[in-house]
């Protein structure tokens, strides 16, 4: 079954946190990577840019509307996601559980409703 882990945490502004600390971080997440791929249940990951990069678009009363920056205002932004096949919600817990994103944020764990694999969706 498929899911999805995304990493919610706050933001930290500019110098906020030390170069030590990035590369600590982007280490622990290089090994966390790792073993889900050695593992065989990474389908996909992706960090995101911070929130002053986003972009919204909604469609409404029949007129597009393009805007800067995030749609709600929020203390924790969407940071990145792990996506996962694995064969249960206990599984995909235990691999939340190891992600680094943890220690400073939240981990929401999601299942797949539907998916769009190799030109079909599935359940």
């Amino acid at each position: 079954m498929r899911y999805t882990l995304l990493m919610h945490y706050r933001e930290a502004g500019a110098g906020e946190i030390s170069e030590q600390a990035l590369a600590e971080a982007r280490e622990a997440f290089g090994a966390y990577g790792q073993a889900l791929e050695s593992a065989g249940v990474l389908l996909s990951a992706d960090v995101l840019q911070p929130t002053t990069a986003t972009t919204t678009v909604t469609r409404r009363d029949g007129g597009l509307r393009v805007q800067d920056g995030p749609f709600a205002e929020t203390k924790e932004a969407l940071a990145g996601i792990f996506l996962l096949d694995v064969p249960d919600l206990d599984a995909a817990i235990g691999w939340a559980e190891k992600c680094p994103g943890a220690q400073w944020g939240v981990i929401e764990v999601r299942p797949s409703a539907t998916a769009f694999v190799d030109g079909a969706w599935t359940r």
